[in-house]
């Protein structure tokens, strides 16, 4: 029997299983199981009776006006879920929306009364959410008028393409795919910037991007990406490419691409990847013959160069070998750090550590489940409208092409990760060794340029603007409009239509930031530009060949550590 007439009944129990989340491990559903967590915030609610009641009689009265047609209850503008007219104009869509939207203010406001402490709040909110978005009406074929419309368009065949992707999904246990693959390739329309592997380590590969102006800054800049994602998020396509544009602007451009770990290099942790980064830093100094370096950071490599530079500091040999630090969308301050820091509870975090030192390593797609469940409507439930149900193909689109393209996490730099956030030890003094060194990132005392995004789900810019105020130096903040890749991925243009705020003035209270520092138009690229030019030295000829010092260009960029899977 073919796939077509043997496929439809365990597709539709795939959908099934995939739509109540059994099968790939919702962090919302984990947290609900907790029996500690559920019953906190279960005594919490039954205290109050009377709240409940209040929340209770608030929402029959709206279900009231909403059967009269009286409502004023409507989703958010920029909630694309319900764009389709026949949420506004049907009365049966637009009453079935109002009373979605309803009973999800009032669990929120049940939640509220609660009065719980912060991380049991934030985990119950994160519940009740999931939970809401899961029952959304846009995610069954028989209440979404979308999807009612393109069936009867295409005769089912929509459902019947959609059920065999979600059996082939669920099967594999994995979410619906969020990007067409076959549209992209590294080296080939992504990571396309000319360079050559100029060192090779058990680590890592530095590539040096070659230059494309007659003359540039003498002071080299060394790029150090995440450690749970491939360095090309900051060399994407052509026209939105981080390494592009500063190579364009006259900078000498130096990338850690970091190797894939298995389980044979388990045992690398924080002190490996300082090391390694250090080890970069040695070589460009060396290939540039230039004694220091300015350096840049994104994500979790922020977390292990601002642990160097403690070292650095600590041992007098900081203002010798580094000129300022470029730090993009991370959190050295872990206190209240959203959502995944309310999650990740002491016995959680426990077992977790003991998984990862088992295998040696904690899989990137893991990793990457954790943060879709953290957006499901935009990461998860949108792809299973469009795959699913719509039956059409997902987009092709780079920024999703590289999320997708994960990496391992070697489980001893997950134990020291772990540790660390569950302690917060990076922001306090003395509380956190590094290759021996007890650091406090007070003494790091360089300019630094720090980069958050407002709408970040991963590294709350709040988070973000607290461990940017720990440096003694001068710190400039850069509030994005976006979130945690496009805030990276900012090129300037007449048609980009960003905006941030930007100040060197840090009060304590990040509202107060917020509240007074106005926005600019555009992006902050051209900011940045001048910022670590004016610390990138006088311009010079620039080399004609790449390497040099024994230093030898053994490969074309991208290199062979961008592509192990």
């Amino acid at each position: 029997m073919s796939e077509s007439e043997n496929g439809t009944r365990p597709a539709r129990a795939a959908l099934d299983v995939l739509l109540t989340d059994a099968a790939v491990g919702n962090p919302a559903m984990r947290a609900a199981r907790q029996p500690l967590f559920a019953a906190r915030a279960v005594a919490k609610v039954a205290a109050r009776p009377d709240r409940l009641a209040r929340r209770g009689a608030g929402f029959a009265a709206e279900l009231g006006r909403i059967a009269r047609g009286s409502s004023e209850v409507a989703p958010r503008r920029a909630d694309r879920r319900f764009a389709d007219p026949a949420w506004e104009k049907n009365w049966f869509f637009r009453r079935l929306l109002q009373s979605y939207l309803a009973a999800g203010a009032a669990a929120s406001q049940v939640v509220e009364d609660a009065r719980l402490d912060w991380q049991t709040e934030t985990a119950a909110r994160f519940v009740v959410e999931n939970a809401h978005d899961l029952l959304a009406p846009t995610n069954f074929p028989w209440s979404n008028p979308a999807v009612l419309k393109e069936t009867l368009d295409q005769g089912g065949a929509n459902l019947v393409v959609g059920l065999r992707r979600a059996g082939r999904d669920a099967m594999a246990r994995r979410l619906p795919a969020m990007v067409d693959t076959s549209r992209f390739e590294v080296g080939g329309n992504l990571a396309t910037t000319k360079g050559s592997v100029v060192l090779r380590t058990e680590v890592f590969e530095l590539l040096q991007y070659t230059p494309v102006t007659d003359t540039v800054h003498e002071v080299p800049l060394v790029v150090v990406p995440p450690t749970i994602n491939k360095y090309y998020v900051l060399d994407l396509a052509p026209g939105r490419s981080m390494v592009e544009h500063l190579v364009g602007e006259g900078h000498q451009v130096f990338m850690v691409s970091w190797r894939n770990p298995g389980q044979e290099q388990g045992h690398f942790d924080f002190d490996t990847y300082a090391s390694a980064i250090l080890e970069a830093r040695d070589a460009v100094a060396k290939i540039t013959k230039q004694a220091k370096v300015n350096l840049m950071a994104a994500c979790s490599g922020g977390l292990l160069t601002a642990g160097l530079l403690g070292h650095l500091a600590r041992d007098g040999a900081l203002h010798d070998q580094v000129n300022s630090l470029t730090l993009l969308v991370c959190a050295l301050d872990n206190a209240r750090a959203g959502t995944v820091s309310a999650l990740a509870r002491r016995e959680v975090a426990a077992v977790a550590v003991a998984e990862s030192a088992r295998r040696g390593y904690v899989e990137g797609k893991a990793l990457n489940n954790v943060f879709a469940w953290l957006r499901p409507n935009d990461l998860v439930w949108g792809y299973v409208v469009n795959n699913y149900l719509m039956g059409k193909a997902p987009p092709a689109f780079d920024i999703l092409y590289w999320n997708q393209d994960a990496v391992r996490l070697a489980a001893g730099l997950h134990h020291d990760f772990v540790r660390i956030a569950l302690d917060n030890t990076l922001v306090e003094a003395e509380a956190t060794e590094v290759l021996g060194t007890p650091i406090d990132l007070g003494e790091v005392d360089l300019d630094v340029y720090a980069v958050a995004g407002i709408n970040d789900h991963i590294v709350p810019w709040e988070n973000a603007y607290r461990g940017a105020r720990v440096f003694g130096g001068t710190t400039r903040f850069v509030l994005s409009t976006s979130g945690h890749i496009q805030a990276l991925i900012n090129p300037p243009g007449p048609k980009s239509k960003s905006s941030y705020r930007v100040s060197e003035e840090l009060p304590e209270d990040h509202e107060q930031y917020l509240h007074d520092i106005p926005t600019v138009s555009g992006s902050w690229w051209p900011d940045h530009v001048g910022w670590l030019s004016a610390r990138a030295g006088e311009r010079k000829p620039a080399p004609k060949r790449l390497g040099g010092a024994g230093f030898k260009p053994t490969a074309a960029a991208p290199g062979s550590y961008v592509h192990a899977a």
